[in-house]
């Protein structure tokens, strides 16, 4: 696993006797694409998503619905400004996944959004050789604190790169969402599909909100506006995607790449039959160094409209 990782002069050296013969890249390239497919595979076949799901609804049950609109002013601080906040349910809940979830597949690693916060050093294991589960304990933690039930924790299972299940779980509003890399997406065992939006209606997209915005991403998003889209600011990241996967809003386009904010979303909206990119016409990479911003819609034909208009401004 290690050496797949590897860049150095033998890897180069590989790379352009491949260039100079097109077969063998081919073949090459093939192989490659199966062994993931068949790791991905061995990693899904591991998993137990019932067990993932009890885990999920039990760190929620306690350590975040008991402090729902019952948090004490020294659970709450702030991170990187005023509304960039953490509580003791974000912190606490964080711990107890990821001793659940490492406990459900062993091996795997664990890339949450506070451990992230006091390491950055952690965002690495998203290009390592295991499983990673990526992890928001408390995904909308303004909301949390502000006592609004749309907050959400979500988790997600990739490996090398590869978006495989996840979960998006809103405990105040009764909501959990699962998806599954082919497998299709369902909402509390129902299945989603997000259709398309209405013939001759203005889009509906939730965009990074002004408060975690420069004023150059305002300018960006602003294109929206002016290519006859309605947006409006987003709350939780988790649960508007769910608002896609379910054809209640049309779209969206955000301005951060957080792989704990988009990960459980992203596969909750393409198993729901929706589509994403970035304004370089590229796939999200959930490790990180996107063009962006990048958008996310009910269907490829809404996704390419919002990006058009963004890739315009940019």
């Amino acid at each position: 696993m290690i050496e797949a990782m590897r860049t150095d002069a033998a890897g180069t050296t590989a790379n352009r006797a491949n260039a100079a013969n097109p077969a063998a890249n081919t073949a090459d390239a093939t192989a490659g694409t199966a062994a993931a497919e068949r790791a991905a595979a061995e990693v899904l076949r591991a998993v137990d998503g019932a067990a993932v799901e009890a885990a999920v609804r039990a760190a929620a049950a306690a350590e975040i619905t008991p402090r729902f609109r019952q948090l004490a002013a020294e659970e709450i601080a702030e991170k990187n400004g005023p509304h960039d906040l953490v509580t003791t349910a974000d912190r606490l809940a964080e711990e107890h996944l990821t001793a659940a979830l490492t406990s459900l597949l062993p091996g795997s690693m664990v890339v949450g959004e506070e451990a992230v916060h006091a390491d950055p050093s952690v965002l690495g294991a998203l290009s390592g050789p295991d499983p990673v589960w990526i992890v928001d304990p408390v995904d909308g933690t303004r909301q949390f604190v502000h006592g609004d039930p749309g907050f959400a924790t979500l988790v997600t299972l990739a490996l090398h790169g590869e978006l495989l299940a996840s979960w998006t779980y809103a405990p105040a509003l009764g909501l959990m969402a699962v998806a599954r890399r082919g497998g299709g997406a369902r909402l509390n065992g129902s299945p989603l599909q997000a259709g398309s939006p209405e013939p001759g209606q203005a889009l509906r997209v939730a965009i990074s909100h002004y408060d975690f915005t420069t004023d150059e991403q305002k300018r960006v998003l602003a294109a929206l506006d002016a290519g006859g889209v309605a947006t409006r600011p987003c709350g939780s990241a988790g649960l508007e995607y769910l608002h896609v996967a379910q054809g209640a809003i049309d779209g969206l386009a955000f301005s951060w790449e957080n792989a704990w904010d988009h990960a459980a979303g992203l596969l909750l909206v393409q198993e729901a039959g929706g589509a994403g990119g970035t304004v370089a016409g590229e796939p999200f990479r959930i490790a990180g160094g996107n063009a962006l911003p990048f958008a996310a819609a009910r269907d490829a034909a809404t996704a390419r409209r919002i990006l058009g208009l963004l890739a315009a401004a940019n």
